[in-house]
């Protein structure tokens, strides 16, 4: 029985306190063992000085795309136009189409985003 009384002893003197089972976080967000500054001086802010927006863009004048009409299904409504300045295809509608047009007839369109990549509208036959 004295041995186990010794042991019981011996555990209560190593048992730390509350003060070391404390964790602090630092300004990094990293955990330590040591309690943060006191007098630390905070840099202040100016509320007022803060700006919350977005950059002004510059004024861009439009950009005319111009294409030739490589295929029109005039039955079905919808064709293709080939950009002149690149490689690039887009679909068009004839509900998108401002003027008549045929295959071969140069014109110019905007772009608009689709269900199935960019397509042509606007399209009317360059003069």
């Amino acid at each position: 029985m004295k041995s186990l009384v010794a042991d019981l002893r011996g555990r209560k003197s190593t048992k730390s306190s509350f003060d070391d089972m404390i964790a602090y976080v630092d300004e990094y967000g990293m955990i330590t063992s040591t309690p943060p500054e006191e007098n630390i001086k905070k840099q202040e802010i100016n509320v007022e000085e803060i700006m919350i927006s977005t950059p002004r863009k510059e004024d861009e004048e439009p950009v005319i795309l111009r294409g030739r009409i490589e295929f029109f299904n005039e039955a079905r409504g919808f064709g293709f136009i080939k950009d002149l300045a690149g490689i690039e295809k887009y679909f068009f509608h004839v509900n998108n189409v401002v003027t008549d047009v045929r295959e071969g007839n140069v014109v110019t369109f905007d772009l608009e985003r689709g269900a199935k990549g960019m397509n042509a509208v606007n399209i009317c036959l360059e003069r």
